[in-house]
């Protein structure tokens, strides 16, 4: 392995070992892991607006290969998967781990073309890639499936689907498992049927769906355990998990297709009954500002335009914040050109019905861009690869608002001293200590995100309720897998001035029992 960074120690954590669970006790329950992380925010320099805005800032460590392929993992890093990186003559296929305690990147080879790939969090915390390029120009696509061990460093294949896929998209179910659907396959067509992998025993029969879906589909797990596709294209389906059949939902307001914009599951909260809204955010060529929610719990649900973005987007991406808000950001208002580059970020309301800035970032963030939310409650932005042979290196940070007092000063943030270790049961109580307690307005779990091509597969919040004591928090887990599914989260706790956040890195899930570590 090769490090090709110094450190940065402006940026520090502190981290609590995660255990991954055996396979003995996998088998006992399904578990949702919360691998717990006790995180503070180093003393950046506040500047105008941030505690309105939030802040960017460019780190010192550029990224040395395309990071077409990011995700979050139970250590606090994050993994990145370039296979060639956009290159069809490059056989030196890459991956590399960045940590944010270090802000350094270490690089590792790996054994096949991972290049445009799907990418879940197993739930015992592996990120588990499922196909990637077999051959260029004409694309197709891999049958083969890896998941890499955080504890090792290291890639170990899995079974192998039963075709090919080249821009799949993967689901993470309720009881754990993970549906893959779409992507061309071994001999270039689109590969239309949709399989089920569960740990220990591999992958289910196909079931075909009927239709040809888009490439790189968009798809939320819904609180009905099944799972909702939102587009790129007008009309939306849905898929039974448990008859395994596709049906119409719904057809949205913008005509033009929203190739390359990004969706979003809005917050599941107890205050909101779980109630499942669907969000999406521009795409197109050339590219729409619109966005627009549907209410998935309406007899008969429709699209509703929300409020428009500050700037077209297309190759763009979309963070879910501790504080419910979705962070869009990147693009551009022509497909890969960089002269039309979307430097504006936004901040949309958790309910998705108001918007507000989020400053600008500094580098175009075009196709092949990234962004993912970090532990201490940061968001990590990286890539940008609109022409073959070229990417951009340059790392950004962008610190919300929560994390600045009015006068701009780092927030005085809530502490967490100690939060379970063990297996959590869905619906069971368990205690975060905090001194803390009595300022605590809200304590969610992020689901750790895996995000490729303007779509993070994984990311969701889910609020949690709780009651104060002394020193302490007895909060209650999700009620069951289809809200919060089997996996690692970021349990974080958001205190009453809406400045500090705190966050422990963990896991949930079981069957009716999540648990977090």
């Amino acid at each position: 392995m090769l490090n090709h960074s110094r450190a940065h120690n402006k940026r520090k954590c502190i981290r609590e070992r995660a255990e991954k669970p055996t396979n003995a006790a996998l088998g006992r329950r399904t578990a949702v892991l919360l691998a717990l992380l006790a995180l503070t925010l180093g003393s950046n320099t506040a500047i105008a607006q941030t505690n309105v805005q939030g802040q960017w800032q460019t780190l010192p460590t550029t990224m040395p290969i395309n990071p077409v392929h990011v995700a979050l993992m139970r250590t606090g890093r994050v993994l990145v998967v370039s296979g060639s990186g956009n290159v069809p003559t490059n056989t030196n296929y890459q991956a590399a781990v960045w940590d944010p305690q270090t802000d350094t990147v270490t690089t590792q080879p790996i054994a096949w073309d991972m290049f445009c790939n799907g990418m879940v969090i197993l739930p015992d915390g592996r990120p588990f890639v499922m196909g990637g390029t077999l051959a260029y120009d004409p694309f197709h696509g891999y049958a083969k499936t890896s998941a890499y061990d955080p504890a090792s460093g290291q890639f170990t294949d899995l079974e192998s689907m039963a075709h090919g896929r080249w821009y799949p998209t993967a689901t993470t179910l309720g009881d754990g498992s993970v549906m893959i659907f779409s992507g061309l396959n071994e001999n270039g067509p689109t590969n239309t049927a949709v399989e089920i992998y569960t740990m220990g025993s591999g992958w289910s029969q196909e079931y075909p769906s009927g239709w040809t879906p888009p490439l790189y589909p968009r798809q939320h797990l819904l609180p009905n355990g099944n799972v909702f596709y939102s587009g790129p294209t007008n009309g939306s389906m849905m898929f039974d998990t448990s008859a395994h059949t596709w049906s119409f939902v719904a057809t949205t307001n913008y005509s033009s297709g929203r190739t390359y914009g990004s969706s979003v599951l809005l917050p599941l909260t107890p205050a909101n009954g779980y109630w499942p809204r669907v969000m999406i955010f521009g795409g197109g060529n050339p590219a729409t500002a619109t966005t627009e929610i549907i209410d998935l719990s309406a007899a008969t649900p429709a699209w509703q335009y929300g409020p428009p973005m500050s700037q077209p987007r297309i190759e763009m991406n979309a963070v879910i914040l501790p504080n419910g808000k979705v962070l869009t950001l990147g693009g551009s208002s022509a497909d890969e050109d960089a002269r039309t580059t979307s430097f504006n970020a936004d901040l949309f309301a958790s309910d998705g019905l108001s918007m507000t800035p989020a400053g600008q970032n500094a580098f175009p963030r075009l196709y092949h861009s990234v962004a993912v939310l970090l532990p201490d409650a940061t968001v990590w932005v990286a890539g940008g690869n609109p022409a073959r042979g070229s990417y951009e290196p340059h790392l950004e940070i962008y610190s919300p608002s929560y994390l600045f007092a009015p006068d701009g000063s780092p927030a005085a943030r809530p502490t967490i001293t100690s939060a379970p270790a063990g297996v959590i049961g869905y619906g069971s109580t368990f205690q975060v200590q905090t001194p803390d307690a009595a300022s605590i307005t809200s304590v969610v779990l992020v689901r750790a995100g895996a995000v490729t091509h303007a779509f993070d597969m994984d990311q969701r919040l889910v609020g949690m309720s709780f009651t104060a004591g002394i020193g302490a928090l007895n909060v209650t887990a999700p009620p069951n897998g289809n809200i919060a599914p089997p996996g690692y989260y970021l349990l974080f706790l958001l205190n009453s001035a809406g400045e500090g956040v705190d966050c422990r890195h963990g896991t949930m899930g079981g069957a009716g029992a999540p648990h977090y570590h």
